[in-house]
């Protein structure tokens, strides 16, 4: 679960296994798998980051062992990604 900002400043928790997909045109946009859409402040690339700390924090807690190792390639792999990001936005 991760925390996010509707427009309005109200703050919602939402279930990141549900995310379909995140647009920004100019705002974020989620759509979730039940077709529900919702509008939030922060950007798509702030909520990947999240959403893979999250994931990150489940495994750690599941495998306590496995922890530094997957804490240490899960940053690595979020960073890796929002820098494709941000190369793919630039490109547009």
């Amino acid at each position: 679960m991760i925390e996010l900002t509707r427009l309005n400043g109200s703050r919602l928790i939402v279930n990141c296994d549900l995310i379909k997909y995140a647009e920004s045109a100019p705002d974020t946009v989620l759509t979730l798998v039940t077709g529900e859409k919702l509008v939030v402040l922060e950007p798509s690339n702030e909520i990947l980051l999240r959403t893979l700390e999250y994931r990150a924090h489940v495994l750690a807690a599941a495998w306590p062992e496995a922890a530094t190792a997957l804490g240490a390639k899960s940053a690595c792999d979020a960073q890796k990604t929002v820098r494709d990001i941000e190369h793919q936005k630039s490109k547009d």
